[in-house]
């Protein structure tokens, strides 16, 4: 396998969220030749058309431009994804059907306390994501439910949940391969 640039997005800004420490996981799970870092895109304004496109969100697409695949872990906020990934993929959507998300492969992951594992928040980031183009990885799916009975400091420690992710890994980078 050829080099592969993940460029990955949590869905939370928190210091200690479970989804930026399950994108830690994936980077260390992922197969050789991978690479996966992590943006920060906490300095992305609220969304308003009326402004022009400030530095922020330059920045962003560029980086997302620049990478051969995306991974979104997802906390689910009120049965849906938070408001602050909403807002950053609504910047970097522009223009629509044109934006750096066309064709872009994207794999999306969650980590939540709930039994459900964050499967809602996962389903409308793939909708939105599919509206713009982008190339959703189908499978394998990945959620951690329970996920605060699953870290420790920090670092995901459950065998089972860990194997399953280095192969959401695998199957993604394979998937990615595919699609140069």
């Amino acid at each position: 396998m050829s080099d592969v640039n993940i460029l990955a997005f949590s869905g939370s800004l928190r210091a200690a969220s479970q989804n930026t420490a399950l994108i830690r996981a994936a980077a260390e799970l992922a197969p050789a030749g991978v690479s996966v870092s992590l943006y920060d895109y906490s300095d992305v304004p609220l969304y308003n058309d009326d402004l022009e496109v400030p530095e922020s969100v330059i920045r962003l697409k560029d980086a997302i431009t620049a990478a051969d695949g995306l991974l979104m872990a997802v906390p689910e906020y009120n049965y849906s994804m938070p408001g602050v990934l909403k807002n950053a993929i609504d910047w970097a959507s522009r223009p629509a059907y044109n934006s750096p998300f066309r064709h872009k492969p994207v794999a999306v992951m969650s980590a939540s306390v709930s039994a459900a594992g964050g499967v809602r928040g996962l389903q409308h980031t793939k909708t939105i994501l599919l509206g713009m183009v982008a190339s959703v990885f189908p499978w394998p799916e990945y959620f951690l439910p329970s996920s605060h009975q699953k870290f420790t400091d920090g670092r995901l420690t459950d065998p089972v949940d860990r194997e399953r992710l280095g192969l959401m890994m695998e199957g993604f980078a394979a998937w990615i391969e595919k699609q140069r």
